[in-house]
């Protein structure tokens, strides 16, 4: 029988998965571990604290020129790293340097950019576009579409566990109405050519756009 404890970073992975953080966190903290652990020398984290947390963050502002927004970042994953894996406190870090918060003005197509952007698409990917564009939703959230999350009759459409795991409600532009309709019976048609070749499924649960 295999005892031996595994590795910190798996340590930290299983953590991650127990409490049923996503994929994008783990992908996020698992190498901002790894850059804290080899930045020291591969010197344990359990025997190290505040001062080289402080190092560590101090010299990714400036020596690697990361956004602000990637060194808090950085900070999270490594305070996960003592909380929750090593069930360590982590005390007053103190004033390490900042990175340098950046200030852009967005980008933002107007209607007319729009239009020639979607009209260069075809089949699914323009009726992707058009209902990202119509209804403000975000790329993922709109992969992760189930035919029971779209309700023609209160032209609404529910997004499940969106950013900050929670669901909200968008508005169903009423100028793709017709073509998601459409869409939808080539989905259930497909379903049913399923169902013949004997795989059980839940019409209402299927994703709305398998790409």
């Amino acid at each position: 029988m295999n005892t031996k404890e595994p590795k910190l970073l798996e340590q930290a992975r299983n953590v991650i998965r127990v409490k049923h953080y996503t994929l994008n966190t783990e992908k996020a903290y698992l190498p901002w571990i790894k850059r804290f652990i080899l930045f020291h020398k591969k010197r344990h984290p359990a025997a190290m604290g505040e001062r080289e947390i402080n190092e560590f963050l101090t010299h990714i502002a400036v020596n690697r020129n990361i956004a602000a927004n990637t060194q808090n970042q950085a900070l999270n994953a490594i305070v996960f790293l003592y909380k929750e894996v090593l069930k360590k406190k982590v005390g007053d870090i103190g004033d390490f340097r900042r990175a340098k918060t950046h200030k852009r003005i967005p980008v933002v197509f107007t209607k007319e950019e729009a239009k020639k952007v979607v009209v260069q698409l075809e089949g699914t990917k323009r009726l992707m576009a058009s209902l990202l564009y119509g209804s403000g939703m975000r790329l993922k959230e709109c992969l992760r579409l189930r035919v029971k999350d779209i309700e023609f009759s209160y032209n609404q459409i529910t997004l499940r566990d969106t950013k900050g795991a929670v669901d909200r409600v968008t508005l169903l532009p009423s100028a793709i109405k017709e073509e998601l309709k459409r869409h939808l019976k080539r989905v259930k048609t497909l379903h049913e050519q399923d169902l013949g070749e004997g795989r059980p499924h839940y019409f209402h649960l299927l994703i709305l756009f398998n790409t």
